[in-house]
């Protein structure tokens, strides 16, 4: 049994709703203190420890009960600075611009890999969010790469954690896929 301060319920809820209500819970804690986030959306793990990551926050780690994911958060101190943000942005009109002059763009889709098979731009590679770190590798450090999520949160972490690795032209695209107007396709019948 772990033992934790607090136990938020976020099942059901998918991305960035089980960051927003952490974020809110977390405020309230006291320095040291853990949290148990209860949720059913599988990227929820990836979300976490990268949130924990860009505020500073503790991310213990996950428990796996059936279809609920228990992530353990401990509040770091002297974390109420500003939340980091990748600095490069790009509107969801322009990228849509630079798709259309250059074949080469390079788009990259940090979603779980079953948002991207209902729906995404057709150049994207898809690289879900918890297995960026470990496929690095894949992608052209001198590359300009944008980067998309649903709604612009999952993809500013992973910009900034390919800044991080020296990807030197990153760019995050917002407000990302759940607003997109431009071409985009599905690659499962339904």
């Amino acid at each position: 049994m772990i033992k934790t301060n607090s136990v938020l319920d976020a099942k059901g809820l998918a991305c960035p709703m089980p960051i927003v209500r952490t974020k809110k819970v977390m405020n309230g804690l006291e320095t040291g203190e853990v949290l148990e986030v209860q949720a059913t959306d599988k990227g929820s793990t990836a979300d976490m420890k990268a949130w924990a990551e860009s505020t500073g926050h503790q991310y213990l780690g996950t428990v796996e009960e059936g279809t609920v994911l228990k992530h353990y958060l401990r509040k770091a101190s002297g974390e109420e600075h500003e939340e980091k943000k990748h600095e490069k942005v790009i509107s969801n009109e322009e990228l849509l611009q630079k798709i259309e002059e250059n074949q080469y763009t390079i788009v990259l889709d940090v979603r779980e890999s079953a948002e991207y098979a209902f729906n995404h731009i057709p150049s994207a590679k898809s690289l879900p969010m918890g297995e960026l770190e470990e496929r690095f590798s894949e992608l052209d450090k001198e590359s300009e790469i944008f980067v998309i999520c649903r709604t612009g949160s999952r993809s500013d972490l992973a910009a900034q954690k390919l800044t991080a690795a020296g990807f030197k032209q990153v760019v995050n695209v917002v407000p990302g896929m759940s607003q997109w107007n431009g071409p985009s396709q599905k690659s499962v019948n339904e």
